[in-house]
């Protein structure tokens, strides 16, 4: 069934809230694309979506060309929401800027890391850390990229793709995902999964985020022998034992599922068949994975790297005596946070100014965002020259 919807019709009276963006940006007089696929091409040139594909995923394997990247999840996502929003006759260039960008706040070390830079904001400035939320911070505050004059501007997205990144928690556990008809300050956002999307588009791509990582992250279990008994697997997934357990199956399986179950009026669903599978599937990954006791020890290395980096960093602010051990990791968070304070900036900073120095909350949430954007390989190194 094909849905009739405000983002694939311009002249509908809330296309304007869609394309909304904080600011104008700028016009070229030759540009042959549309504002969401400005959005898309923002995104992929951004260095945060570029340090996704050294991020973790679910395991962390840097070496293992055949383990998901962060980055690779978000190919994943994109794949599958642009297969829904075709079928079902949304805007396909939405869902791909959403897709794209959906994962672009998480931290290094997937979330482990999540958790153990949250630990810290609780403790030291009073708020979690959240990768959704996080993910707006970077598209609004904290990527910039070059206006054509070299100036450094916000990456400033439209509104429906902004409210797509924030909205795309994917623990869903209700058989409906339908947009919410509220045109919201997305800042008013305290906690993950609090509104729905915005759009359907945004519903798409947080359904797909699930989809994509079901499947995907038993493969990849299965591939790093964590999964050697697959009997309970068949029998979850209905599957005959000459069939394999194929993550390609699985997604198109669901996709279809869903595609010929949901409806404007229903919302986005599956049928009870396949959702009660869902439900057990992601129980058996809790068990089977996501809380085995063999990613226990490389959780407590994540914590030690994230915590080490971060208590150097914060000494920093009344000790300016500990850039002597690791000039290369204070250097390099000074540079960054210099495009942001509100001390002298370059005349070329024409983004937001977003840290107040004199103030100490300020600058320990700025930490936080700095190593947010940190790849693995590269927090590990620091911790290393740390240590030495």
């Amino acid at each position: 069934m094909l849905f009739t919807t405000q983002s694939a019709n311009t002249s509908n009276p809330l296309w304007t809230n869609y394309i909304k963006r904080e600011k104008p940006l700028y016009k070229r007089e030759k540009d042959l694309r549309s504002e969401f696929e400005r959005d898309y091409t923002r995104v992929i040139h951004s260095t945060a979506y570029r340090r996704m594909k050294n991020k973790t995923q679910v395991f962390f394997s840097p070496k293992n060309d055949h383990i998901c990247t962060r980055a690779e999840h978000v190919v994943h996502v994109e794949s599958i929401s642009y297969t829904i929003a075709k079928t079902l006759g949304l805007n396909t260039e939405l869902t791909k800027a959403i897709a794209t960008a959906h994962d672009i706040g998480h931290s290094p070390f997937g979330h482990q890391g999540e958790r153990v830079l949250s630990s810290i904001s609780k403790r030291d400035i009073g708020e979690a850390f959240w990768h959704e939320k996080n993910g707006l911070n970077m598209v609004d505050k904290i990527e910039l990229l070059e206006d054509p004059k070299g100036n450094k501007q916000n990456m400033n997205l439209t509104y429906a793709v902004r409210d797509g990144i924030i909205s795309h928690c994917g623990e869903i556990d209700e058989n409906k995902v339908m947009p919410r008809k509220e045109f919201i300050n997305l800042n008013d956002y305290t906690y993950p999964n609090q509104y729905a999307p915005y759009t359907w588009e945004g519903c798409v791509v947080k359904i797909s985020d699930k989809i994509a990582y079901l499947g995907r992250d038993i493969q990849d279990a299965i591939t790093l022998g964590l999964i050697d008994n697959l009997d309970e697997l068949y029998d979850i997934l209905n599957y005959n034992k000459d069939e394999v357990i194929n993550n390609t199956v699985i997604i198109n399986n669901l996709v279809y599922d869903l595609c010929s179950n949901s409806s404007i009026e229903k919302g986005l669903c599956f049928s009870d068949e396949k959702f009660n599978m869902i439900n057990t599937l992601k129980k058996y990954n809790y068990q089977k994975i996501y809380l085995s006791e063999k990613l226990q020890p490389s959780n407590r290395y994540f914590d030690l790297v994230i915590n080490t980096i971060y208590d150097l960093l914060k000494q920093l602010y009344t000790d300016k005596k500990a850039k002597k051990k690791c000039p290369e990791l204070i250097n390099d968070f000074n540079n960054w946070l210099q495009d942001y304070w509100n001390l002298e900036r370059n005349e070329k900073n024409q983004n937001d100014v977003i840290f107040n120095m004199s103030n100490e909350k300020d600058y320990y949430k700025a930490i936080i965002l700095y190593i947010s954007g940190m790849t693995d390989n590269y927090a590990i190194e620091m911790y290393n020259k740390i240590i030495k």
